[in-house]
């Protein structure tokens, strides 16, 4: 998964926190509250009133969709620095999506009235629609062509990554199925299978719901060596 430049981009794209500046996001945490979840929790439910919005501070979560069919639809990545549940809040209707914890996560709670208060007077809504249309892009860019394996390997080491918050975490697991991986990446779930199989000697292991990075220094040789 590579960008115009030839370089490996960040699939959770440019967090919130980047775009609004490291003084305003430490004045957005003043008013919250920490809450830990381990992996596989669900943070945000799809249909639920938009009472408040989460602040992630640690962790990887995921944000699905149930359509009207039953189908679920795997929209995003989401790592520290970003904010979920803020379009709820913001348009004052009930959430469109449910977020997963697929790593253990820690996240700030802001109520609802202290999150649009705090946008109000930092007059953060064009940073806001700017951090918006980057998700857009992000979702677009994950789906660019070009080598599966390679960009499954890349996509896993940077989930692994922020997940852990140390690059150097040897053993990694992620609550994720072939299928989101597939979706994530715009590719079959068989083409996914055999990707995740070429990387089982790379310390990959794909179970039915999750996948296990045994040794993440390693993967992140293969991910840079299958690139060159």
């Amino acid at each position: 998964m590579t960008d115009h430049a030839g370089r490996t981009p960040d699939p959770l794209g440019r967090a919130l926190r980047h775009l609004m500046g490291d003084e305003a996001w430490t004045g957005l945490l003043d008013g919250a509250f920490e809450r830990r979840h381990p992996i596989g929790a669900t943070l945000l439910r799809q249909g639920e009133e938009g009472t408040h919005v989460l602040a992630l501070l640690a962790g990887v979560a995921k944000v699905t969709r149930r359509e009207r069919d039953g189908d679920v639809q795997l929209l995003a990545f989401r790592g520290p620095g970003e904010v979920l549940g803020e379009v709820a809040v913001l348009d004052d209707g009930v959430r469109s999506a449910s977020v997963h914890a697929i790593s253990d996560c820690t996240v700030a709670v802001l109520a609802k009235d202290v999150f649009l208060r705090f946008v109000a007077e930092r007059n953060l809504y064009p940073v806001m629609v700017r951090y918006a249309m980057g998700r857009l892009r992000e979702s677009d860019l994950a789906r660019t062509g070009g080598d599966v394996t390679a960009r499954l390997a890349a996509a896993l080491v940077a989930l692994a990554e922020f997940s852990t918050g140390t690059p150097r975490e040897a053993r990694v697991e992620l609550a994720l199925t072939r299928d989101e991986l597939a979706q994530h990446l715009g590719v079959s779930r068989n083409t996914v299978t055999a990707a995740l199989a070429g990387l089982g000697t790379r310390g990959v292991e794909a179970g039915r719901k999750s996948v296990v990075i045994g040794d993440l220094p390693e993967l992140r040789r293969a991910a840079a060596a299958i690139r060159t």
